[in-house]
């Protein structure tokens, strides 16, 4: 090769551009796909404005990493809980949140970064301001976000809405509260040990009614160490749905079932540090993410 040949070689590996996250799709912080304030950015720097969406939630919610980065700031601004998050390429921010990271902290889509705090926040009600930046650039969060399955615009001043249906529709949902943990991988919050979360946790209050999600049979009611009381249901299609942590259950092996019955009473049996239900759909006796069919 000449020197001439090399030089060009040299300079289009320097100016070729470099790997990013600009093709990343971000998972949903609070796992429920609901946007009470869109994007709105202003014509000048310092105009008002709307510089991320809203997203409503529930104090004490979970908010997740919406993709694998590394924490640059976790803290307060103006007495508002901020954590920021470097995708290598754009960052994500997040207010306002208790956060429960540290800045340098690597983390993987869907860690926990904190807890969503009432006390910060610019709606009516709770919610988290999911920010989205590349350089000083403010971008729409939500040309990022995962839309395989729908989300929803809510009025933040109007009545509250009925639960999200963000998949197909074919289950519905067991019981009312914010999604606290999607399904993936996170780190266990008994054991410590990064694993799959396998299903959809609901928070709500020990004894709240847990409906079937689907026309179907019990097929258990079994108790065991990690899942504490059960209630599993076959659908036909190899399509199964499991109930668990329950403070009890409602039903017998061999019942009919339908979405009016109830099924069980929420609790924190088994492995849980409170009171909601994790909710866990197989197909084939594969994990399937409930969310996709609700």
């Amino acid at each position: 090769m000449t020197p001439r040949v090399l030089v060009l070689a040299l300079l289009i590996v320097l100016v070729a551009p470099a790997a990013s996250a600009d093709e990343t799709v971000w998972q949903w912080p609070l796992g429920d796909r609901r946007v009470s304030g869109a994007f709105d950015l202003p014509d000048e720097p310092y105009a008002a404005g709307h510089r991320g969406i809203d997203l409503p939630g529930a104090v004490g919610g979970a908010v997740r990493a919406v993709a694998p980065g590394r924490v640059t700031f976790a803290g307060t601004i103006a007495g508002v809980g901020v954590v920021t998050v470097d995708h290598g390429g754009e960052r994500s921010t997040y207010q306002p949140v208790r956060a429960s990271v540290r800045r340098g902290d690597a983390l993987e889509a869907g860690d926990l970064l904190g807890r969503l705090v009432g006390h910060g926040s610019h709606c009516a009600s709770a919610c988290l301001h999911l920010g989205r930046l590349r350089g000083k650039d403010y971008l729409d969060p939500l040309e990022r976000l995962d839309h395989t399955a729908r989300f929803r615009l809510v009025d933040p001043d109007g009545p509250p809405p009925h639960p999200p249906t963000g998949g197909d529709g074919s289950l519905r949902r067991p019981v009312g509260g914010p999604v606290t943990s999607p399904l993936g991988t996170r780190v266990h919050p008994v054991t410590g040990v990064r694993k799959l979360h396998d299903g959809t946790d609901f928070g709500a209050a020990c004894g709240t009614p847990v409906r079937a999600a689907a026309d179907g049979v019990v097929v258990g009611v079994p108790s065991d160490r990690a899942y504490g009381n059960r209630v599993v249901i076959r659908h036909g299609g190899g399509l199964e749905t499991s109930y668990n942590h329950l403070s009890r259950q409602s039903v017998r092996v061999g019942q009919h079932v339908t979405p009016s019955i109830t099924v069980g009473r929420v609790g924190r049996t088994g492995l849980a540090t409170g009171c909601h239900l994790h909710f866990m759909v197989t197909r084939g006796g594969r994990p399937t993410d409930p969310m996709s069919l609700l």
